[in-house]
């Protein structure tokens, strides 16, 4: 694999991954608009567990609390802590993806990576988005999640199996749905990755372990290390100005993206 490409689709998995525009669409896209080799498996690994190293690092000190909330519990007298409460609640959302993933891995990996089902979902989810956005109360923090919240928001996290959902876009959107701010909702979103990718990854290593062909362990080494900066960059700049700049600017994108593929790829 060339530099140019390791570092296009390192950058674009960092970026895309936490902002609501959907990495795999990206990557599913990648090849086809640029004319190159499907990067395989292992370079897929590589660009994720980049990005998960980003949002575990940014996130080191409420990952550890949440971490010690959820042992402490098993232990602890009386109602669970905060950190035990949100550990509990990422748990929970976890699951539907989970048990989604297993039951649909064939047809996630053949029928649904069309350029067609791709823009609809860019599209559509594009949308609701914005109503989401427009609509919700944006009062609540992540302080007053519940486990019905947590139900319904991996609920809606199940539907990123659908490349051009977008994960970080599809719970972000339920989250707000939900009445929670726009840096509640995103940070919420970033914390619920860190199961999600690592299990994600792990389901691809075990293909690609299965696999005999050789691996270009530079390449994944570039490429891992590009996702994490851009990855890291991202959560940090998307956090500090979302409240601002609300989701309209990504939305936007989005309907511009899957029109752009219904016309010339669809």
């Amino acid at each position: 694999m060339e530099l140019w490409t390791m570092a296009l689709l390192a950058l674009v998995q960092g970026l895309t991954e936490f902002l609501p525009i959907s990495s795999s669409a990206h990557l599913i896209l990648a090849p086809r608009i640029f004319q190159f080799a499907d990067q395989g498996l292992a370079f897929d690994v590589a660009v994720h567990l980049g990005s998960l190293v980003a949002v575990m690092l940014y996130f080191r000190r409420r990952l550890q609390s949440l971490l010690l909330g959820f042992l402490a519990q098993w232990t602890a007298r009386g109602p669970a802590g905060p950190d035990a409460r949100l550990a509990n609640a990422i748990v929970i959302a976890t699951i539907p993806v989970v048990v989604a993933g297993l039951l649909m891995k064939g047809l996630v990996e053949t029928d649904l990576r069309s350029p067609m089902v791709i823009a609809l979902a860019t599209i559509v989810f594009g949308v609701l988005l914005l109503f989401a956005d427009r609509r919700g109360a944006r009062t609540r923090t992540l302080e007053s999640l519940n486990l019905r919240d947590a139900v319904i928001i991996g609920l809606f996290q199940a539907l990123a199996l659908i490349p051009g959902t977008s994960r970080s876009g599809i719970t972000i959107t339920a989250a707000l749905l939900g009445g929670f701010r726009r840096k509640d909702a995103a940070e919420f979103s970033f914390l619920l990755a860190v199961p999600t990718i690592l299990m994600s990854a792990g389901l691809v290593t075990l293909d690609l372990l299965l696999q005999a062909e050789p691996v270009d362990w530079w390449s994944l080494a570039i490429g891992g290390v590009l996702s994490f900066a851009a990855a890291y960059l991202c959560i940090h700049f998307f956090l500090k100005f979302i409240e601002r700049i609300g989701m309209t600017p990504f939305v936007i994108y989005r309907l511009l993206l899957g029109l752009f593929l219904l016309l010339f790829l669809a």
